[in-house]
C-alpha cells in the first residue's frame, strides 16, 4: 500500500511515521515528488491493521496497491522517473538517448572507430558487450575483463557513456567498476538473486525483457531491484519469441504504451535484437519513438561482415548517421528532443 502525506507534511512527522512503519515489521520506500510525498510500505499488509496510520500526523490517506508489482508501479509514483546517467544526460525526460555501438567487443581499434562515428552522430552511450551470452558454447564469448577496460578508455576518450552486460553475479563489482549502465539480457531477466544484487548496486540497470515474458513478469523482475533499494532501472523492449520466422523476434511495440500506464519507470526500444535484420532497424527505430520510447539501444560496426557476434543486424556508421537525422524528426513530430 502507499501513505499519500499532506503538502505541509514536515521531515520530523514523515520520520515519525517512517519509524512506526519500520517497528511494525514493514519496510518503507519514500518517494518524493514535487507537490507531495508518498511512503510505500512492502511487507505483509495486515499487520497494519493494529495501527490505523490514517491517525498519524500528516497523513492524508493509506491507499492499496492493486497490482502485483509495488514500487514500478504508477500507483506508487504517479510522475514519470527520470533516470539520471550523469550531469548532463538522463533518460525518461523530454531528451531522449541513443545508446549504440557494437554487439560484442572484439578489439580495441574497432570500438573506437564505431565510438566516433557514434558520437558524431548524435549516440551519448557506447554500448559494447565484454561477456556475450551465445546460444552455442563454441560462439565467441567476449573478451572478459580486457573487454570491459577496452569500454571504460574509449568512453572517456571520445566522451560517451557506457553500457554493457552483466551475466553472473560474480563479476558485479568488475562490471560496476568500469561503466555506467548495467545491462541484464533476456535470459538473466529472472535471475532472481541476480536482480536482488543489483538492488544494492549504484549503478542504473537496464533491464531487458525475456523473450517468453510477459509485461506482469517484466515489471515484477523490475520490482526485486526497486526492493531492494536501487531505483534507477530502466526497461528496454526487445521482442518476443512468436510463431513468426521472418524475423529474428517479434517486437511488442504494444508494450511501450502498456509500461507508460502501468509503471513510471523509462523505457527503450532494441530495433536490432528485435529484427535480427538491420534492414529493419530504421523502420522499428522510429515506430519505437512514434509509440513513446524514451530512447533507443543500436548496434553499429564498421564491417558487419566481419562481426564475431550479430553482423547481420549491426548498421554501418554511415546508415547510422542517416538514421538519426531521420529520428529526430520523428521526435519532433512527437514532443520529444533528439
Amino acid at each position: 500500500m502507499i501513505i499519500v502525506l499532506k503538502p505541509n507534511a514536515t521531515e520530523q512527522q514523515i520520520t515519525h511515521l517512517v519509524k512506526r512503519v519500520k517497528a511494525l515489521g514493514l519496510k518503507p520506500m519514500i518517494s518524493k515528488g514535487i507537490e507531495r510525498t508518498i511512503v510505500g510500505v512492502i511487507g505483509e499488509e495486515e499487520l497494519l491493521r493494529v495501527q490505523p496510520l490514517e491517525v498519524f500526523p500528516g497523513v492524508e490517506k493509506v491507499v492499496p496497491i492493486l497490482s502485483p508489482y509495488k514500487l514500478v508501479s504508477r500507483e506508487f509514483k504517479p510522475a514519470d522517473s527520470v533516470i539520471k546517467l550523469n550531469g548532463s544526460t538522463a533518460i525518461g525526460g523530454t531528451p531522449l538517448v541513443v545508446m549504440a555501438g557494437p554487439c560484442a567487443i572484439e578489439n580495441y581499434e574497432t570500438l573506437l572507430t564505431v565510438a566516433k562515428a557514434v558520437k558524431k552522430a548524435g549516440a551519448t552511450v557506447l554500448r559494447g558487450g565484454a561477456f556475450k551470452p551465445r546460444t552455442s558454447p563454441y560462439s565467441f564469448q567476449g573478451l572478459g575483463e580486457e573487454g570491459l577496460k577496452f569500454l571504460k578508455d574509449v568512453g572517456k576518450k571520445v566522451g560517451l557513456l557506457t553500457v554493457t552486460e552483466l551475466m553472473d553475479v560474480r563479476d558485479l563489482g568488475l562490471v560496476e567498476r568500469h561503466v555506467d549502465i548495467i545491462q541484464i539480457g533476456a535470459r538473466n531477466m529472472q535471475n532472481f538473486d541476480l536482480l536482488k544484487e543489483l538492488g544494492l548496486a549504484k549503478k542504473p540497470v537496464l533491464l531487458k525483457r525475456g523473450m517468453s515474458a510477459t509485461i506482469k513478469e517484466w515489471l515484477l523482475s523490475a520490482e526485486y531491484i526497486l526492493q531492494n533499494g536501487n531505483f534507477n532501472v530502466i526497461l528496454c523492449e526487445r521482442g518476443i519469441r512468436t510463431f513468426e520466422t521472418d524475423t529474428r523476434f517479434t517486437l511488442d511495440i504494444n508494450a511501450i504504451p502498456v509500461i507508460k500506464a502501468a509503471s513510471h519507470l523509462p523505457i527503450v526500444v532494441d530495433p536490432s535484437h528485435s529484427t535480427g535484420k538491420w534492414g529493419l532497424v530504421a523502420p522499428i527505430a522510429k515506430a519505437g519513438i512514434a509509440a513513446g520510447a524514451d530512447g533507443l539501444i543500436i548496434e553499429v560496426h564498421s564491417k558487419p561482415e566481419e562481426a564475431l557476434c550479430d553482423g547481420p543486424q549491426s548498421m554501418l556508421p554511415e546508415r547510422f548517421a542517416k538514421l538519426m537525422t531521420e529520428l529526430r524528426r520523428v521526435a519532433r513530430a512527437v514532443g520529444r528532443e533528439l
